[in-house]
């Protein structure tokens, strides 16, 4: 790595790729700006690394800002650097990993850096669904920069780094000790900006976990790995399980990937192994639904659909939260989810394992678009809850009855096998097949075995607009 090898940003890139694997791009690229005493000082690289390397023999374009140049800030040629990796990115079909840490904008540069800025979004935004792009920061992320942080598909965060669109102090009553809108908890639990949160060496890790799941473009169809694990082994333990605890318990040696694991919690998002196949999971299965669970749901079924990754929706959630923020938010979110779905002509397999009740269960890969969908024997499928619905039903009945509860308890069954289990959805076509639970990880792997070639298309257009 020439001259660079003991900086700041060549040590993090080592971590991340394999040994020795690092060819540099641009190591003598510097600013042509002399304004404001900017060619007095020392500017190696301009303040970024940028090259490739590999990533368990997977190729991967890769840069970091050096906060010993300029306080890694962003100027002209700093930001033209990171172009041509993405032009060399795009037209090679391979990940973009950016690392992190950088003051802004170059001051001294001003008009020069701020153009600099508009090409290098540009740059991002028609990379996104061709090639992943992540990124990780480390020490600060502001300004501009945090821009570029949304823009990637996925972000982590060192525990002490901050990511901030206006500076902390600029947000009225914002401190430290009250609400640090730039610290990583909070771009992980409040904004969902920050996928992953972790030290350096758990980033690295991470990195590479995900560069390892995911195909290095939308032209890559391999996303096959090597499987040790059973194909039809059985998973007794998934019926107390929820949520992650579900996708765990099927997935290949019980691989588990959760970008935004703290963010919308009512909602998991992740990437499982079946059979050794990547496949992208959302599972509602944490009481009800807030819209920060379901945003998180619809942005990470747009990019599975992208990339061409098979979708598993694992549906056991009463309804949506009622809450003030919710119902303003809720139905944005929802409709964003329901055109996700819609849209993606990925292999989609929906599991029933618990209650699924009235919008919910036209939002989450319902009959209407998912490919496949099974229900376990206690499954529940219905426009409201049975209780609720028997109340209104047999309101004057239920109150002149001499035993109430026992005339509830017997309409409320009622209700449930005509209107309301697994097994009256089967009945209407609404659910494919009843499985037993501990049958689940083989079931659902020849399910998508047998969608492996499915081809569809959805109406000519542009692109759609919610």
């Amino acid at each position: 790595m020439s001259h660079i090898n003991d900086s700041t940003a060549a040590r993090r890139i080592r971590e991340i790729l394999d040994q020795d694997s690092f060819v540099e791009i641009g190591a003598y690229v510097t600013a042509r700006s002399t304004d404001f005493g900017a060619a007095s000082e020392e500017a190696t690289s301009d303040g970024v690394v940028t090259g490739y390397g590999t990533i368990d023999g997977k190729l991967v374009y890769i840069y970091a800002q050096d906060p010993d140049i300029f306080g890694g800030s962003v100027g002209e040629m700093h930001a033209k650097k990171i172009r041509r990796l993405y032009g060399l990115a795009v037209k090679m079909g391979a990940p973009v990993i950016g690392l992190i840490d950088c003051a802004g904008v170059r001051l001294a540069e001003a008009t020069d850096a701020l153009f600099a800025f508009g090409t290098l979004y540009r740059e991002q935004a028609l990379a996104s669904g061709v090639v992943p792009q992540i990124q990780a920061v480390y020490g600060l992320c502001g300004g501009s920069l945090s821009v570029s942080a949304a823009l990637a598909d996925f972000t982590f965060m060192e525990k002490d780094a901050k990511l901030f669109f206006h500076a902390p102090n600029a947000i009225s009553g914002n401190t430290e000790a009250e609400l640090d809108t730039a610290s990583a908890e909070f771009r992980s639990e409040e904004s969902g900006t920050a996928d992953f949160v972790g030290t350096q060496e758990e980033i690295a890790a991470g990195i590479r976990a995900l560069v390892g799941v995911l195909p290095s473009s939308n032209d890559d169809d391999d996303t096959y790995g090597d499987c040790e694990d059973s194909l039809n082994r059985l998973v007794p333990e998934v019926v107390q399980a929820s949520g992650a605890g579900v996708l765990r318990a099927i997935s290949d040696d019980g691989f588990v990937c959760e970008p935004g694991q703290h963010y919308g919690c009512s909602v998991t998002t992740a990437f499982i192994r079946l059979n050794g196949c990547t496949v992208g999971a959302i599972a509602a299965a944490s009481g009800e639904v807030c819209f920060r669970g379901v945003e998180k749901a619809a942005r990470f079924a747009k990019f599975c659909d992208a990339f061409s990754i098979p979708l598993l929706t694992v549906v056991n959630s009463a309804g949506f939260e009622k809450t003030l923020c919710n119902e303003k938010r809720l139905p944005q979110a929802v409709a964003a989810l329901i055109n996700a779905y819609a849209e993606a002509t990925v292999p989609k397999v929906t599991l029933l394992n618990g209650t699924a009740h009235g919008l919910l269960a036209n939002v989450f890969a319902p009959r209407a678009v998912a490919d496949i969908v099974y229900a376990w024997p206690n499954a529940e499928l219905a426009l409201i809850d049975a209780g609720a619905a028997v109340k209104i039903l047999y309101a004057s009945e239920l109150e002149k009855a001499e035993n109430k509860t026992a005339f509830f308890e017997e309409k409320k069954a009622q209700y449930l096998e005509k209107q309301g289990s697994a097994m009256s959805a089967a009945k209407r076509g609404y659910v494919d097949d009843i499985i037993a639970p501990e049958t689940t990880r083989k079931r659902v792997i020849a399910a998508f075995e047998m969608l492996f070639t499915k081809n569809e298309e959805i109406p000519a257009k542009k692109h759609g607009t919610v």
